[in-house]
């Protein structure tokens, strides 16, 4: 096939206009995403949150929020906002803190998702435009003349579908990989509600904190 990229665009009909839309929107969210990984990984320090739990084991609750006041790590951030409302209520601290940093990672995946389900649907519309080009110039009864539109219309059908599920296959990965990240981070928050709960508990067997203190994860519930 030696038709350029605005070639096939062209002869994919008027289907590829929404196609080209939600593909602009995939690479958007994808772009946005990647940076947001990237940026993510490299002010991750998870040195943090372990001196925040050494400091609490020894009672000492504001030099833990000292430590971990200006951090960027995502677990040590969840830690400062808990301690410092300990004395309202940890556990609706610590699950509202751990919601805000499932909602980062999480940004863009709803628009992922419903472009990657859209896209081959948009395909097969393509399909049923074009087919229905071609039928209807069989239905003219003059097959020579309206050889090209019947081409036309096969090639309006096979192009779009292509470019849809092509860009689905694209999204999935991407989608995939976003997806996973969620679920690290996830689990990581569940993991770092439970170290603290045991770093509290050390505290208050060691009398180092004056009253005890709730579980910090007990009203943490994954979303």
């Amino acid at each position: 096939m030696n038709q350029t990229p605005m070639e096939l665009f062209k002869h994919g009909g008027l289907v590829m206009w929404p196609v080209l839309t939600v593909s602009f929107l995939l690479f958007t969210v994808v772009i946005e995403r990647v940076i947001f990984l990237v940026r993510e990984k490299t002010l991750t320090d998870p040195t943090v949150a372990a001196k925040m739990l050494e400091k609490i084991k020894q009672g000492d609750i504001p030099g833990a929020i000292t430590i971990g006041r200006g951090s960027k790590d995502a677990v040590a951030r969840v830690y400062t906002y808990a301690l410092t409302h300990k004395e309202s209520s940890l556990d609706d601290a610590y699950a509202l803190a751990a919601s805000g940093e499932l909602e980062r990672f999480g940004a863009g995946l709803p628009t992922l998702d419903t472009c990657i389900t859209a896209a081959p649907l948009l395909g097969l519309l393509g399909t049923v435009t074009g087919m229905m080009g071609t039928f209807g110039a069989l239905g003219s009864g003059d097959i020579a003349s309206s050889a090209g539109m019947i081409t036309g219309g096969v090639a309006e059908a096979l192009i779009a579908t292509a470019s849809g599920l092509l860009l689905a296959v694209v999204g999935l990965m991407p989608y995939n990989i976003l997806n996973s990240r969620l679920d690290g981070a996830r689990t990581a928050i569940q993991n770092a509600s439970h170290a603290l709960a045991i770093a509290l508990k050390h505290a208050e067997t060691s009398d180092l904190l004056p009253a005890p203190a709730p579980r910090a994860n007990a009203g943490f519930v994954a979303r």
